[in-house]
């Protein structure tokens, strides 16, 4: 087993976290499904409301 030098290491950590594309797609679904969740239950609540004229 050879010795990898710690700035090497680093560089090869880099260049993997690159090739990883998932992380801005999930941060994208997650912020759609929240905001959608917030949007239905606005609207579902907004029906609920009474109207005391």
């Amino acid at each position: 087993m050879e010795h990898t030098p710690p700035a090497a290491w680093l560089t090869e950590a880099a260049g993997a976290a690159e090739q990883q594309g998932a992380g801005d797609l999930l941060r994208v679904v997650l912020v759609v499904m929240i905001v959608g969740c917030v949007l239905t239950a606005w609207f579902l609540l907004r029906g609920y409301r009474r109207k005391d004229d």
